[in-house]
Parts: structure tokens; C-alpha cells; sequence
């Protein structure tokens, strides 16, 4: 029998996601989307060839013929329609950011164990190849001591009233972007020990973060530093800063679009300088096949996520805190 998923928003992002990389698996049938209008969902229903659609959420997760979710909300509806989910012994894949805080985690994490089920979150860069790659040049200790990895995300987007513009939305460039970086930081280095701070000036529509300053510190002395925009030019940059020399990593994002390689350009002090290349791959592709695996494997706590949750939640306070001279 097919695993038989629901999309929970009929989204572009769910046809980038599981629609299109579904294709490749006969193991796997998108049965169902649920839309905030029916007229929505059966529009996204007849243009994906899939067997129903609702109108309301609630009646996508009272299908039993679904056993797996995928939601792709506005970020602050996450945690609500995840944790339903779970609660209607569905497993349930969330795009990222699983949730906005820690109450929410506790809340998602209790209605999974009660169901046992599974609950993943999709972060489309996670465990590529490149991240075993520079976690082999810190321990080679080739370019010497790791001192800070600079990360840039920023979108050449228009202001408008999308849920990125929208701080109650969990809209703001803090939230867009904190995963990847925290994802990347953590394949190199992880996260233990870390203590993060933030900073924005809040001067977007509604006061959402049109930018962002996050920075994470370690007792050895190590920084970790994203600069997060929702306005251009489009970057998508890290920059792993060693004692005797650098890794870039330019346009990480590309595979979004399709099967990009990836390059990593190691530059060493002494003027030298070399390209590792990996082959093109898209990261939907991929982020399909390693969800596929953990949802065939017993249900486990998705420990990543939960410390990419705390620490956005503290950054973000942290800097909410800041701006309102706290």
C-alpha cells in the first residue's frame, strides 16, 4: 500500500515539496489538499490530479485514508494544525520552522508521543553533502582553528501583504531565514553551548523585521553571525573563517530552483586556492527521499528542530527586548 499524504495549504511550496518529487515514488500517492476555500482546494485538486479536496483542514485530517501531513501554512499556523494532526494519528511534515516557541514544541511533541507518530520538519538544505565536507576540514585541521561562520540571506521581494510581511503571522526576515542558517551552523559545529542574540530595527509594515542581525557565541570564542533581509539583492551566502584561511559557500539556495551543484572554494592564506564540487542535485528531490526514510523508520524526537525552536524563540525575544529598550 502507498503512503497516503494530505496537504494541509495548497501551496506552492507543497507542489515544490512533495507534489513534484512524489512523482518518482510509487510508494507514494498526495491524495488530498485542504485549502482555506473550497473553491481553492479543488482548484489545486484538478490542476494536480489529486483524488479530493476540502475546504477546511479539519476535514483533511478526519480523512482516514490519509496517514501522513505536510503543512505549509503561514508560519504561526504551524504549530496548530501540526499538533491537530498528530493528535488525529497522522505523522506530519512541517515546513520550516516547525514552530515559533517552545510551548508550542512541548504542546507538538506531547500530542506525537500520545499518538506515536511521526513529526519532521522540512529544512530543503538539510544533510547535504557539503556540510560533511567542511565538518572534514575543521577536524583536519587543514586551515587551522574554525574562529566564525558569516552567513547572508536576503530576498529582492516587494512589499506586500504576503504572510512575510505580517509580524503576527510570524512573518519577518528572522523567521524566513533562521533555519538555514542554524541548519548550516549546526551540520559544521552544532549548537550546544551557544547563546544567541538578536537585533533589528523592526521598521517594516506592522513593525515586522524587514531586517535582522542574529549572532551566536560559544565559550571557546567561536561566532556564528547571520544577516537576514527580506528586501534585495537576492544573497545567499556562508563564509566559514578559519585561522589560516576561509570556505565560501556562494548562492547555497540555487538548488531550490532545481539540480545545481554546489561549490565550496577553499582559500587558504598563503594565496592558494581550490574549488570542491558537488553534483547537481535539487534539495526538494533530496529533502523527499531522507523524509520518505524517517517516516519508514519508528517514530523519533527530531532533536535538530527542537534546538533550531529554542534558539530562534530566544534570538527574537532577545531582540524584540532590545527594541523596546528592555
Amino acid at each position: 500500500m502507498p503512503r497516503e499524504i494530505g496537504l494541509v495549504g495548497a501551496t506552492a511550496v507543497a507542489v515544490k515539496a512533495v507534489v513534484a518529487p512524489a512523482r518518482a515514488h510509487e510508494d507514494v500517492r498526495i491524495r488530498s489538499v485542504a485549502a482555506s476555500s473550497a473553491h481553492r482546494a479543488e482548484a489545486f485538486r484538478a490542476e494536480h490530479g489529486l483524488l479530493s479536496a476540502h475546504g477546511d483542514y479539519r476535514d483533511l485530517l478526519d480523512d482516514d485514508e490519509v496517514d501522513t501531513v505536510y503543512v505549509s501554512l503561514h508560519n504561526s499556523a504551524h504549530a496548530t494544525w501540526a499538533t491537530a494532526a498528530a493528535r488525529a494519528g497522522k505523522n506530519v511534515v512541517v515546513e520550516k520552522p516547525l514552530c515559533l516557541g517552545r510551548r508550542e514544541l512541548h504542546a507538538l511533541r506531547h500530542a506525537a508521543a500520545e499518538s506515536g507518530v511521526h513529526v519532521v520538519e522540512a529544512v530543503m538544505t538539510a544533510d547535504h553533502p557539503w556540510q560533511d565536507a567542511v565538518r572534514d576540514v575543521i577536524a583536519s585541521g587543514e586551515l587551522g582553528e574554525l574562529t566564525a561562520v558569516d552567513s547572508h540571506v536576503s530576498f529582492d521581494l516587494a512589499a506586500g501583504d504576503g504572510y512575510r510581511f505580517r509580524p503576527e503571522l510570524g512573518g519577518g526576515a528572522f523567521h524566513d531565514t533562521a533555519s538555514y542558517w542554524l541548519d548550516a551552523v549546526r551540520g559544521a559545529v552544532g549548537l550546544d553551548g551557544a547563546v544567541g542574540t538578536g537585533h533589528s530595527d523592526f521598521d517594516g509594515p506592522g513593525g515586522v523585521d524587514l531586517t535582522f542581525t542574529a549572532t551566536l557565541a560559544w565559550p571557546n570564542g567561536l561566532r556564528a553571525r547571520l544577516r537576514a533581509a527580506l528586501v534585495g539583492p537576492h544573497r545567499a551566502d556562508h563564509e566559514f573563517v578559519f585561522t589560516g584561511g576561509r570556505i565560501r559557500l556562494r548562492g547555497f539556495l540555487r538548488p531550490a530552483a532545481g539540480p545545481f551543484p554546489v561549490n565550496l572554494a577553499v582559500v587558504r592564506d598563503d594565496g592558494s586556492r581550490e574549488v570542491r564540487s558537488f553534483p547537481g542535485g535539487a534539495y526538494y528531490d533530496r529533502q523527499f527521499r531522507r523524509i520518505a526514510r524517517l517516516l519508514d523508520g519508528p517514530p523519533r524526537e527530531d532533536a535538530a528542530a527542537a534546538e533550531r525552536v529554542a534558539l530562534v524563540e530566544t534570538i527574537y525575544l532577545e531582540a524584540v527586548g532590545r527594541h523596546l529598550g528592555r
